[in-house]
């Protein structure tokens, strides 16, 4: 259960960082008003809170968070952006993956 746990807390980051950084690319490309940039902010910030709640060492959770992040963007890419994602793409979420685990649940010296 605490893999799950995990995994779902890594969603979770990975949405918010998304999102704080999602806003501001519409203010800057889609000139929407620079009020987005508040829930940005807000955003970013609950993901630097997410980050801390795991109980390992920061470098090892922020390198096997980058695993889950590569899936939760492409599914950003098809559920946001509208583009529907590729073999390669879903190859490439798998290998993430796969490297997360690696990273996160593998044996320690």
């Amino acid at each position: 259960m605490d893999a799950l746990k995990t995994f779902g807390l890594f969603v979770l980051t990975a949405v918010a960082e998304i999102v704080g950084c999602y806003l501001p690319y519409l203010w800057l490309k889609e000139d929407r008003s620079a009020w987005i940039l508040i829930p940005a902010a807000v955003s970013l910030a609950l993901f630097a809170w997410l980050l801390s709640l795991h109980p390992t060492a920061a470098g090892r959770v922020y390198a096997a968070y980058g695993g889950v992040y590569v899936g939760v963007a492409i599914l950003w890419l098809w559920a946001v952006d509208g583009i529907r994602p590729s073999t390669t793409d879903w190859v490439g979420v798998a290998v993430s993956l796969v490297g997360m685990g690696i990273i996160m649940f593998g044996r320690r010296a």
